[in-house]
């Protein structure tokens, strides 16, 4: 191996490991404020990329639909707890706003889909679009599956998450199904980096990599919303004592969390063939980095996950049958050193 493989192998292993940050970020931020190991976060990624191909054939997404369905379910979810409520003169606007949030935007959103699918728009604003359809069922996907059991045990909600992902998987071999997809890069242009070469795509995915860490240290630092997120995540009882709904937090985090699976996956659907069950072994990735972090330190799974995309990128040079081998027993010093050196506690 010399200086310009090994600086192949980097670049690669970095941009990876970008992708894998971002969804390792998304795992700790679920973790931090629900207590959910949210395996399904890879879903996200394959619906980004499917949603954005069908649209370049031409067809409505099936994510659309399920948008529409899973919508309504949660409206009518809704509609039953506040007709529960004795009658009140504000309960009729109550139930107004409900409808304009959770079925008049949907229906809204699948409207300019069907209008748009044929039409060949350019692919940023397919792009644009499909972050609209896939970001709302994260929240969706809070509220019907695990908002009725939020205060349930950590095994419970991973158990949830475990059948979350069988539906979902399910859900898109349904919508796209078994064959793969590549898409058009967002950025076509190369550029030369001494003996590398820089694809646009690729500088694409670092810039929002970089964006995305520092607009998250910006919503956390400086926004309400973002503090209420954080007062959440460090003490459920507290931040409900101070008036700051556990719920809208859970619904908030998985919302910024399908965001950053799905740009993650609009992302890298360019770099690689996407298929309705790619973003699995993606998501778990992230998932190592999320552990890696300790489930709790957002610049330490950044790190993680660009050593971890490094690491596999070098063991696929070397041993390109055992990559995925090597990536998975990276975890077992992490979790036998936290095993060792973290304080246990009683989860009450």
């Amino acid at each position: 191996m010399d200086l310009t493989i090994a600086g192949v192998l980097t670049l690669d292993g970095l941009t990876n490991g970008a992708i894998y940050a971002l969804l390792g970020i998304a795992t700790v931020l679920i973790f931090t404020v629900t207590r959910i190991l949210f395996i399904p976060q890879g879903e996200f990624v394959a619906f980004g990329a499917l949603t954005l191909a069908l649209f370049q054939t031409g067809q409505v997404p099936g994510t659309v639909w399920l948008l529409l369905v899973a919508s309504a379910a949660a409206f009518l979810l809704d509609l039953r707890i506040l007709l529960r409520v004795p009658a009140a003169p504000g309960r009729a606007r109550a139930v107004l706003r409900l409808a304009l949030g959770q079925l008049a935007l949907p229906a809204a959103i699948a409207a300019v889909s069907v209008w748009a699918a044929p039409r060949d728009l350019p692919i940023l604003l397919q792009g644009l679009l499909t972050l609209l359809i896939v970001t709302p069922l994260g929240p969706l996907t809070y509220r019907l599956a695990y908002q009725s059991i939020a205060e349930a045990s950590v095994l419970v909600l991973l158990i949830v998450s475990v059948g979350v992902h069988f539906v979902l998987l399910g859900l898109a071999l349904f919508f796209f199904g078994a064959e793969g997809f590549r898409n058009p890069p967002f950025v076509d242009a190369r550029y030369a980096l001494g003996p590398l070469n820089l694809s646009g795509q690729v500088i694409a995915i670092f810039v929002a990599f970089v964006l995305l860490m520092a607009l998250l240290k910006l919503f956390f630092g400086r926004t309400l919303y973002g503090k209420a997120l954080r007062a959440t995540a460090v003490n459920r009882l507290g931040a409900r004592l101070l008036a700051i709904s556990a719920d809208a937090a859970g619904k908030l985090a998985f919302a910024m969390a399908a965001f950053i699976g799905a740009l993650s996956g609009l992302l890298i659907g360019s770099t690689t063939t996407v298929f309705y069950d790619s973003g699995f072994l993606i998501g778990l990735k992230g998932f190592i980095a999320a552990v890696g972090g300790g489930l709790a330190s957002y610049p330490a799974t950044a790190v993680g996950a660009l050593l971890l995309g490094v690491a596999e990128s070098f063991g696929s040079f070397w041993a390109s049958s055992l990559k995925e081998a090597i990536v998975f027993t990276l975890i077992l010093p992490v979790l036998l050193w936290r095993s060792l050196y973290t304080p246990h506690h009683e989860e009450h």
